[in-house]
């Protein structure tokens, strides 16, 4: 289902207060969101905080030049791939100096990627010591997909930030 622009909203407005209680630091890594993600958190009162920037690593060069993918695993298993979003995830974290990064990489559409769905979008959260990914599989059309994949990794960290704090 289509995420509302409200629902967008309020999901950034968690990630950012998460991030502020947790006192930790956020980037993002881009491929299929194109800096939508970055967009939302920067739309937050308070985000200058907590965001510290992000990477729209559209082409896989620039996956493997700035955020450190291998350029093998690119080779082998194309840029839609769970391993490519968490080393997207680790590598803007490292190269914005931040605690948490999150990534997003996947086939927005019209035309498959990579011998992946449209659909198909991998997202990761890499922070503490520890990196995930997760599948998800969208229906919809281009701007559909990007937009719940925006939110879904908004959610993701999210998750992640306040499951540290509560444990």
């Amino acid at each position: 289902m289509l995420p509302r622009e409200q629902d967008l909203e309020l999901a950034a407005a968690r990630l950012v207060a998460a991030a502020s209680l947790r006192g930790v630091t956020l980037a993002t890594a881009e491929s299929l969101t194109g800096g939508l993600l970055g967009q939302l958190i920067c739309s937050v009162p308070g985000a200058s905080a907590v965001y510290r920037g992000g990477v729209i690593s559209y082409a896989s060069e620039v996956k493997a030049s700035v955020l450190g993918v291998p350029v093998g695993l690119l080779a082998s298993r194309g840029a839609v791939d769970p391993e490519v979003a968490q080393h997207m995830a680790q590598g803007t974290a490292r190269v914005c100096g931040a605690d948490y990064g999150v990534s997003t990489t996947g086939a927005a559409g019209p035309e498959p990627w990579d011998g992946k769905p449209v659909g198909r979008v991998y997202l990761a959260v890499a922070g503490d010591g520890q990196v995930f990914s997760v599948e998800r599989n969208y229906a919809g059309d281009r701007q559909s997909i990007r937009q719940q994949a925006a939110h879904d990794a908004l959610v993701l960290l999210s998750d992640a930030l306040e499951d540290e704090l509560s444990s």
